[in-house]
């Protein structure tokens, strides 16, 4: 294919549809909506590389290291020689994808699902890039979930009945999403670029489906293809009641674990600190659990609050069956939903609600006495009560957020029991929702003057609590309306902080001109001693004038050069001079004066008759100190203005007082070394008179070495030198926050769980 986008053209000849899988009467048919796909779908592929450039290019602007911004700058290159080869590859893959269909050679795709036993197996940057396209692909399925039913159906009427699976229908997500990977598979492209362009291909191409399908499906339906097709979705089966639910023997598990075939067994070192592996780790954590029960049952769990089967009975021989369990769930839910406005103004104790659910399943049997929970259903609760109290207690976290989120315990436990996905698949959509709500409440929570944030929280807690019955896509919906919310947020904050950056580099740009001045003048004050008149003109006046010479002209510039000139002269004006120097200073008197004119000219401030009565007090001053009389000089006491440029400056004057790398102790010139390597976006935590503040690193300048810090909503909170920093992290007044803590929530709270339940069990974790 060319590069102009337009789909390449078939090279082999088309077998008579006689011999093909599509019944002849559908021939042309079927050759329309491959047209219109194929079109469609270079158009859109038009899209994503007309927005590279400016992409890439905005990705440079706020990158963190000219590494980085060397990266964009590059991969744009890059991609444009490789843009033909990744058209033509994609649209080639797209076209035999249809061909295949139209020949009847239905071929099944592998799953794009790994086994947790192969998950180390695969690179990372494989992994990462297969989630990128399970979630594109996950969107499109939630969202045109009626208008690919609708396609799936017609086109197997096509193929004479033929049934497919959805994966082999050439029109669907995973095939147009499989081929732009397939496409970018030759290139060496970073994972971080890659990333980037199945952004803008998610942007363009998968978000255009929509119209794609319902265009393709109108056009069948005028075909007379299934005009009166109605969806129908596939149903969870009914949670219906036994008969006899205390019949149920006690090994039954839940209902959407009898659905599934037994999950195998992931061997897990459990003395090794837990894996990043969502399999593994939630492998390990069912073995602990039960290890648990087995040797401590009644032993406080991670945030102190007993294991649910501490509430069973001694002796108890019956288990309540799954759904008597959702049902009393239910029932909770419907209990929070009711007045539900006042509940989240407290939080939701994982204790108070342990307690509910035992009253609640007591209530669904006759027998309460003789009745306990299933030990699988037992742990499920148990972990997600520890997941809530790791989030009680995540001083990450504000309180205000805390409390919201602890309200999803009970519509959170009903996912966990029906879909263990939610421990062990990352993309989940109740898991990203949930770990998307908390990094918003980190980032942004603490930001009182915009409540925006708590409000939208406050709205997605509540449409849960009263719309989630079963399925995942309400959460997969919320996510992505939240996400919306928080993008237009994080731009908010950004703008705020860039101007706080432009702002601090003005200032920065006056604070290293005045350092500079100032060292001038201490130099040509160095060993000399003149009068009060001389001297304050020189710290006051005349470094104002070095500051503008500086930012006008330059260091390098003439202007700087005989400004500094000008100074040394001055200076030594005002000392006694031998009779060859004074000779030479009657030389020098009217050019210094002319200079000295200029210099107060562009400083402003000064009227024609106030710079010639100050001209007239250095002349008389040089006159007598000359003529040894310095008590007459010293009487000279001219009015100088202020320094309105110290006054521009502000408090930031005070980073000019910063202590001297040399006057450091050892430890902390190492720690100004390794502060040297911090990239922007580094957050600290700072300790001030007992209260703990995180900061985050926007900037800082390679002149005067000074760093400025931001807060959650961007705001500049304080401009620290790097001396003055390495001495506070010397001190344990400042420390750069571990990674850790960017991990997502469910991630840490589910480590954390790990280690406290290897603490129970006596595991001794090995150190990483």
């Amino acid at each position: 294919m060319s590069s102009s986008g337009t789909p390449p053209s078939i090279t082999k000849p088309i077998e008579p549809l006689a011999g093909r899988g599509i019944q002849p009467r559908y021939g042309e048919l079927v050759l329309d909506c491959r047209k219109l796909a194929m079109n469609r779908l270079a158009e859109h592929l038009t899209g994503v590389f007309a927005q590279v450039d400016d992409t890439l290019f905005s990705c440079a602007e706020k990158a963190e290291t000219n590494q980085v911004q060397t990266l964009f700058f590059d991969s744009m290159r890059d991609i444009r020689k490789q843009k033909p080869l990744i058209e033509r590859s994609y649209h080639q893959q797209i076209a035999r994808n249809l061909d295949d269909f139209l020949a009847g050679r239905l071929k099944k795709e592998e799953s794009a699902e790994v086994d947790a036993d192969h998950l180390s197996l695969i690179q990372n940057d494989d992994y990462e890039e297969s989630l990128l396209v399970t979630n594109m692909v996950s969107r499109i399925k939630t969202r045109c979930v009626q208008a690919l039913f609708a396609l799936d159906q017609r086109l197997a009427l096509l193929t004479g009945g033929q049934k497919f699976e959805e994966v082999d229908n050439p029109f669907g997500p995973q095939a147009i999403a499989q081929a732009f990977r397939d496409a970018l598979a030759p290139c060496t492209f970073p994972l971080r670029i890659k990333t980037i362009l199945y952004v803008l291909f998610d942007q363009h191409v998968m978000q255009g489906l929509d119209d794609l399908y319902d265009a393709m499906n109108k056009r069948l339906v005028e075909a007379g293809v299934l005009p009166n097709l109605k969806f129908s979705a596939q149903k969870t089966p009914s949670r219906g009641t036994p008969e006899h639910p205390e019949d149920q023997p006690e090994q039954a598990p839940p209902a959407a674990q009898r659905s599934e075939s037994p999950a195998k067994q992931i061997a897990v070192d459990l003395s090794a600190p837990p894996s990043d592996d969502p399999s593994i780790l939630f492998s390990g954590l069912s073995s602990l659990l039960v290890e648990q029960r087995q040797r401590d049952p009644l032993a406080p769990l991670l945030g102190g609050t007993q294991s649910i089967s501490s509430f069973a009975p001694s002796g108890a021989t019956r288990t309540y069956s799954a759904d008597q369990l959702l049902e009393a769930l239910d029932r909770l839910q419907r209990q929070s939903a009711q007045e539900l406005a006042q509940r989240l103004q407290q939080p939701q104790q994982v204790a108070d609600l342990k307690a509910n659910l035992h009253s609640q399943l007591e209530t669904s049997t006759s027998q309460p006495d003789d009745h306990r929970l299933a030990d699988r259903e037992a742990d499920v609760i148990d972990l997600v009560g520890m997941l809530f109290d790791f989030i009680l207690d995540d001083e990450n976290l504000p309180t205000s957020c805390k409390t919201l989120l602890s309200h999803l315990h009970t519509p959170y436990l009903k996912v966990a029991l029906q879909d263990k996905a939610l421990f062990t698949r990352h993309d989940h959509p109740a898991r990203r929702l949930l770990n998307g709500m908390a990094q918003a409440g980190v980032l942004y929570g603490g930001d009182e003057e915009d409540g925006g944030l708590l409000s939208k929280m406050h709205w997605v807690v509540e449409q849960i609590i009263h719309g989630y019955d079963q399925g995942v896509e309400l959460f997969e919906s919320l996510r992505s309306e939240f996400d919306e919310y928080v993008t237009t947020l994080r731009h908010k904050v950004e703008l705020r902080e860039r101007r706080a950056v432009e702002a601090a580099k003005g200032r920065d740009r006056l604070l290293d001109a005045r350092r500079l001045a100032l060292d001038v003048i201490a130099s040509v004050l160095s060993n000399r001693q003149p009068p009060a008149i001389i001297r304050n003109f020189l710290e006051l006046t005349w470094t104002d004038v070095l500051v503008f010479i500086l930012l006008r002209h330059g260091v390098q510039s003439d202007e700087w050069e005989r400004g500094k000139e000008v100074a040394e002269q001055l200076a030594w004006s005002g000392t006694p001079l031998s009779e060859v120097d004074q000779g030479k200073l009657q030389q020098l008197r009217l050019p210094l004066l002319e200079d000295l004119r200029r210099g107060l000219e562009l400083l402003g401030g000064y009227h024609e008759d106030g710079i010639r009565r100050l001209l007239q007090d250095m002349v008389a001053c040089q006159h007598a100190v000359q003529a040894k009389q310095p008590s007459l000089a010293n009487r000279l006491k001219p009015k100088l203005q202020e320094s309105p440029l110290g006054a521009m400056l502000g408090e930031d004057a005070s980073l000019l007082n910063a202590p001297k790398p040399s006057g450091l102790s050892a430890a902390a010139q190492a720690l100004v070394k390794e502060l040297g390597d911090v990239e922007f976006g580094t957050w600290f935590e700072f300790v001030e008179d007992s209260q703990t503040r995180t900061l985050k690193l926007s900037w800082f300048s390679p002149t005067t070495r000074n760093y400025m810090f931001v807060d959650h909503s961007g705001q500049r909170v304080a401009i620290k030198p790097i001396t003055l920093l390495a001495s506070e992290m010397e001190a344990g007044l400042a420390r750069i926050l571990r990674p850790e803590s960017d991990k997502p929530l469910v991630d840490r709270a589910l480590g954390a769980i790990y280690r406290v339940l290897q603490k129970i069990t006596g595991r001794t974790a090995v150190s990483s």
